[in-house]
């Protein structure tokens, strides 16, 4: 029987600063307290997030934080067995504060520590409190990343296709501020789509000639962009919102069953389960465009509660201790990484990011 790990997980990757801790028993996932401390009055007046006011506001309250995580749960520093913190990817001065915590833990407590991959942890957040066994294709999809992964398990993902610009979180928010919405963009945008007509308006669909599974979404974003500058009414404004949200769930649908396709040819006879993780994930027009197309390619469907949609410190836990688990752990050297993809051989081969190239983050 693998030992029981009790880990406390930290998530500092961009303007959430985050801490909780979970159990981890005979494969199933209990999280004793989740801590999220959100940034969002600090970087409103901006439109978005401000590196170095996130960096700060992580160091000023991520003790706090951590403590809050280990009281709520009922335990001390030596109930755990390791500690994990997010290494990678995001921004690196957030990133920093997080691990070097973790670090300083670590070294205290004489505790294992384990880098997680901030991808991976949003990789394994479905497995939050679900019975959801490996493999599983994965569709990640946040303000950051946008990418189908086939999941085998931790440290073992390999990538199907990733946005060739801009990731779907990112257009929702980038268009949200062009209708003038408030930061966050996306969960305002859903809310002023609702009772919207998604026909109103024609939005381009990109990349319908090529036959792999990437995304991009910079097309959409522009000219949604363009339209919005000259809509006063209310009326238009919602039928636009209406259309951008369907556009986006059109494209990630349409990518994600491309997926699957090839998904089903490689794992025949075996069970065939499909995930979306991330913070778009909670947009409940994608949601059920995905759960429509899941279904009728005979997968199941899956998908984070709501709490672990956005970023969090308790999927970071369970990647850390799935991690500890198989023998997995870190020295006190890891280096807080701003770009980190989950599948370095995909990367090196189809780089996402070149010199003088804008786009997502992984």
């Amino acid at each position: 029987m693998t030992p029981v790990q009790t880990v406390l997980g930290l998530e500092t990757s961009c303007d959430e600063t985050a801490a909780a801790v979970v159990r981890l028993k005979d494969g199933r996932a209990e999280v004793l307290s989740s801590v999220v401390g959100s940034q969002v009055a600090d970087h409103a007046p901006y439109g978005g997030v401000v590196p170095e006011i996130a960096a700060r506001a992580h160091v000023e309250s991520i003790d706090a934080i951590a403590a809050a995580a280990l009281e709520q749960a009922g335990v001390g520093y030596t109930d755990l067995s390791g500690v994990a913190a997010t290494a990678g990817p995001g921004l690196v001065g957030g990133v920093m504060v997080g691990l070097s915590f973790g670090k300083a833990v670590a070294l205290a407590r004489g505790l294992p520590l384990v880098a997680v991959n901030h991808l991976e942890g949003h990789a394994v957040s479905a497995r939050l409190g679900a019975d959801l066994p490996y493999p599983f294709l994965l569709l990640l999809v946040s303000g950051g990343h946008c990418q189908l992964l086939e999941v085998e398990g931790v440290g073992a993902c390999r990538r199907l296709g990733s946005t060739i610009d801009d990731a779907a979180g990112e257009a929702f928010d980038k268009i949200a501020k062009t209708l003038g919405l408030p930061y966050p963009g996306g969960p305002a945008l859903e809310k002023l789509a609702e009772g919207g007509d998604p026909t109103r308006f024609e939005l381009p669909r990109m990349l319908l000639g090529r036959k792999d599974c990437d995304f991009s979404f910079s097309g959409l974003k522009t000219a949604a962009a363009r339209l919005a500058e000259g809509l006063t009414d209310e009326a238009d404004r919602r039928d636009l919102a209406a259309a951008v949200q369907t556009a986006i769930a059109t494209q990630l649908a349409e990518r994600s069953e491309r997926a699957m396709q090839a998904y089903a040819r490689e794992h025949e006879g075996r069970a065939l389960r499909f995930v979306v993780a991330g913070g778009v994930a909670a947009n409940q027009t994608v949601r059920a465009r995905l759960q429509e197309t899941a279904a009728r390619r005979g997968f199941s469907f899956s998908a984070p509660p709501l709490a672990y949609c956005t970023d969090n410190a308790a999927m970071i836990a369970l990647a850390g201790a799935e991690r500890l688990a198989l023998g997995l752990t870190d020295p006190l050297d890891a280096a807080a990484r701003p770009r980190w993809p989950l599948d370095a051989a995909a990367a090196a081969a189809s780089p996402t990011h070149v010199p003088g190239r804008k786009g997502a983050k992984a």
